[in-house]
């Protein structure tokens, strides 16, 4: 049996998001492989074998599917959102540089649907010009190298999307990255809150950089940043196309 290895993208979360492409993967995959939540969202069925792991182990899983793949199964490795995008994919080939005995290996990424892009279409279009994202997380890169990043994204006048902004680990880094907003930006900066956006608890928030405090998010945000020239029409936030 030849195996394969498909990284797909589930989306933010409503099944209505996950691309054809990635049900058809899974509806013909013998394994599953991802963090815990993410292959929760997977229905058991007769041939499939879920292989569920806790975060912060993504080289194992990685490694662990190019292993199964390597065995012959038909494998999926399943992220949120896009898997190209602070996800899956980056780890599945960082751990296949040292595994030569894999290069031969059938594997796909599939894309998805991201948190941000599904954020920014709830609120309107507030990434309608040049925009960048930014994950919050300092886990896997020293906050000195975050803060440079974000003072020059700010100085750039792009609109940003924030990842990973708050968690129980980090409750006082975004009160910082706040901070160095409003040392880099005008008051009036345009800010939205996305949170579980497309489930049944989604909230949307927009407010003023002046009125943003750290509270407003948690690992299940997703921020939006306006540049200077993001505004509202209506109840919508966009940034106009002709900006800068």
């Amino acid at each position: 049996m030849t195996g394969w290895l498909a990284i797909a993208g589930l989306g933010p979360g409503a099944d209505a998001l996950v691309t054809p492409e990635v049900s058809d993967a899974l509806a013909d995959a013998t394994d599953v492989v991802g963090y815990i939540p993410y292959v929760a969202r997977i229905p058991a069925r007769a041939g499939l074998t879920l292989h569920p792991s806790d975060n912060r182990v993504e080289i194992l899983r990685a490694r662990q599917a190019l292993d199964l793949a390597g065995a012959g199964k038909r494998v999926v490795v399943v992220s949120s959102g896009d898997p190209g995008v602070f996800a899956m994919a980056a780890a599945v080939f960082e751990s296949l540089e040292d595994l030569p005995q894999y290069h031969h290996l059938d594997i796909r990424v599939l894309p998805g649907i991201t948190a941000m892009l599904a954020a920014a279409a709830r609120a309107g279009a507030p990434l309608g010009h040049d925009f960048c994202a930014i994950n919050l997380s300092d886990n896997l890169k020293p906050f000195a190298v975050l803060e440079r990043r974000l003072r020059l994204a700010a100085r750039a006048d792009f609109a940003m999307a924030f990842y990973n902004p708050r968690s129980t680990s980090r409750p006082h880094q975004f009160a910082r990255v706040l901070a160095i907003l409003r040392e880099e930006c005008e008051p009036g900066r345009l800010i939205t809150f996305a949170r579980a956006v497309s489930l049944p608890e989604e909230s949307l928030s927009t407010v003023t950089l002046a009125e943003a405090t750290a509270e407003m998010a948690d690992m299940r945000t997703l921020v939006l940043v306006g540049s200077s020239t993001t505004r509202r029409v209506a109840s919508h936030i966009y940034t106009p196309r002709s900006a800068g």
